[in-house]
């Protein structure tokens, strides 16, 4: 695929340089030329030429448009570690079933490991169909490995739309198996649904650092892929009578074929709560003034039996460390409650926090962004709030997360 620009066409009206958000474009005696080097080919050019100069040239690259109509189904892939499922697998299930009733087509899983628990799960989950490959060699997770597992699966059985969860495996696996199976890749989507006329996958992700948010199509080109972070959907309970079937893969990739082979695996030891799975979450901003005052969060955090987190600009500030930053550039969360001290609540941030359960902000700037977010905020000073919090919570012993999470005593 190329940029075509038909110069006897073209006026120079500069027009196609406002609208290129690459910079891409230049004029050059008084018409208008493309750097390829910066152009993406995302046609804001093409739609903004009022003379029609410029056109996207599909036939000139290697990429073609697939048989559309051999493709059905919806896929999630099934990411686990040591034989258990990940929790993102049901979330993505979950979402995929509201997908799939939209599609009118059926959900299905594929797993790839080795004697990986509870597979069953997956259907009460909604899967109709879970295509699993059970081998040896995968029983840790190879990327090149299992991108070539993958791609003769998705090959063989043509789903038309296939999701990962966004974690570090997922990250590096999907982008694997697009370019190998010649398609596109949204990442870290926030948002699905299918668009009512097309019926193709709306894929909607932060943009321009979180500035604006774009939905993203995939006329062309299957299967449709798409991740998503984990706790961006909620997980629904799952459904004992559903009815699914296990249908099992035969192992075709070669060990000895691949450019990596994984030696060890060294799991990290430590008493640490993840903030991914926290149920009570205290964060702090830019709001603070020092890592000293920040560390009252912890204590804070004790009280409510959670965990610490933090905005960018804390961990910017070295008040924090980036494994729990909260928002688009760290961990998607969502907590049974999640306290936000002294963070503006900037759009970044939101989309990493909003899907908590309940939300308390503290903030002195009254007209804040968190609010519009928050269940309870409390406009003030934090260096005044949060001692007093802490002073109470102290004398109230029987006070914890428990409480919350049980739908228990509430203090105000």
């Amino acid at each position: 695929m190329s940029l075509l620009i038909d110069k006897d066409s073209c006026i120079g009206c500069e027009a196609c340089l406002l609208s290129c958000p690459y910079g891409a474009l230049h004029i050059k005696e008084y018409v208008a030329e493309v750097d390829m080097t910066k152009c993406t080919l995302c046609g804001a050019c093409v739609e903004s030429c009022p003379v029609n100069a410029i056109t996207l040239d599909v036939q000139k690259g290697t990429m073609h448009v697939h048989d559309k109509d051999a493709y059905k189904g919806i896929w999630v892939f099934v990411e686990h570690r040591n034989g258990v499922i990940n929790e993102s697998a049901f979330e993505l299930l979950t979402e995929g079933r509201r997908l799939s009733y939209e599609l009118g087509e059926e959900l299905s899983a594929v797993l790839i490991g080795h004697d990986v628990k509870n597979i069953e799960k997956l259907i009460d989950y909604g899967a109709k169909a879970v295509y699993y490959c059970n081998d040896q060699a995968y029983a840790t997770l190879n990327d090149e490995l299992y991108a070539y597992e993958l791609e003769s699966v998705v090959s063989q059985f043509k789903p038309s739309i296939l999701l990962f969860a966004a974690t570090s495996f997922g990250r590096t696996l999907a982008p694997r198996i697009a370019v190998k199976l010649n398609t596109g890749l949204t990442a870290d989507c926030t948002h699905l649904e299918i668009d009512e006329k097309t019926k193709l996958l709306r894929q909607t992700r932060p943009a321009f650092g979180g500035n604006i948010m774009a939905t993203i199509l995939c006329p062309d080109h299957r299967p449709q892929m798409a991740t998503v972070r984990p706790r961006v959907f909620k997980k629904k309970l799952p459904d004992k009578k559903n009815v699914g079937e296990i249908v099992p893969i035969e192992c075709c990739a070669n060990e000895t074929q691949m450019k990596m082979r994984i030696i060890e695996v060294t799991e990290h030891l430590g008493n640490v709560v993840r903030i991914e799975n926290a149920d009570v979450v205290v964060s702090g901003g830019a709001g603070f003034d020092d890592e000293e005052s920040f560390s009252m969060l912890k204590e804070l955090a004790r009280l409510l039996n959670g965990t610490v987190g933090a905005s960018r600009a804390a961990v910017d500030r070295g008040y924090a460390s980036h494994s729990i930053q909260v928002g688009q550039t760290g961990k998607v969360i969502a907590p049974k409650l999640y306290i936000a001290c002294g963070i503006s609540g900037a759009i970044q941030h939101l989309v990493g926090m909003q899907n908590a359960d309940f939300i308390i902000a503290i903030n002195k700037d009254p007209n804040a962004p968190i609010f519009q977010v928050a269940d309870i905020g409390i406009v003030g000073d934090l260096y005044e709030i949060l001692p007093e919090l802490l002073r109470q919570l102290k004398e109230l012993p029987e006070f914890s997360s428990n409480a919350i999470a049980k739908g228990g005593k509430v203090y105000q």
